[in-house]
């Protein structure tokens, strides 16, 4: 799951050497909050699932975990 999380992530930003860790904030990707949630749509869209965004996910790793939760 975190190799699929990672690589939506460099899509969106449009680099795919783009290195991505668990620990990789949104905001180290000079993401805003209004792209984090755009981010968290196209997460949700290619993945099929629903992301209830409660302020929780800042990096990498919390989108995985509340992702986890919805598995």
């Amino acid at each position: 799951m975190f190799e699929e999380i990672a690589q939506i992530v460099r899509e969106y930003k449009g680099n795919d050497s783009l290195v991505i860790a668990p620990e990789t904030t949104f905001s180290s990707l000079n993401l805003d909050s209004l792209e984090t949630v755009e981010l968290v749509m196209k997460v949700e869209e290619t993945l099929g699932v629903s992301i209830d965004m409660n302020g929780e996910i800042n990096c990498v790793g919390d989108l995985m975990a509340v992702l986890e939760k919805t598995h």
